[in-house]
């Protein structure tokens, strides 16, 4: 099988990079991979709440996460445990690749927010993307990951967000 095989099945470790070191890693659970957008499912990965202020993400919350090995960004659905949707969370990374039984995604530390209902749509730690230096450092990846939030937050406006996941 091959490093970027779409025979996978089972469980496998998402592992989240930022600036070459791994900022996040956590079981999930492979739900599909046709060889281009891998999907996989788990648990929010902390036993505490996190407050965004828009959203509070809270330990039973359920991710649904589409990763893409020709697109950069990865966008998580968020379920309460009781399966109702809380909306939309999108990483703008660099297509995703497997590594072994590890899903590694380079975080490039744009994100984008959708509400369930679609009323609340913004763009995230902007600053933290300027501070990164990766327009310096690789301006190509730049333009990539600005071209990705602008497709994603047209995308989301339009309401055609989620034929991204079908």
């Amino acid at each position: 099988m091959s490093v970027n095989s779409a025979d996978r099945e089972g469980q496998v470790d998402v592992v989240l990079v930022k600036a070459g070191r791994t900022k996040m890693r956590y079981p999930a659970t492979l739900l599909q991979d046709d060889g281009t957008r891998i999907t996989v499912r788990a648990d929010f990965a902390s036993d505490k709440p996190r407050d965004f202020g828009f959203v509070r993400f809270e330990p039973g919350d359920v991710f649904t996460e589409y990763y893409w090995r020709d697109r950069w960004y990865a966008i998580k659905a968020v379920h309460t445990s009781q399966g109702t949707l809380k909306g939309w969370y999108c990483d703008i990374a660099r297509p995703a690749t497997f590594q072994g039984t590890e899903l590694v995604v380079e975080d490039l530390d744009l994100d984008l927010w959708r509400s369930a209902d679609g009323t609340d749509i913004r763009r995230l730690d902007e600053d933290e993307f300027e501070e990164s230096g990766l327009r310096h450092r690789d301006p190509e990846a730049a333009a990539a990951a600005l071209a990705a939030l602008t497709e994603l937050e047209l995308l989301a406006h339009s309401g055609d967000f989620e034929s991204l996941l079908t």
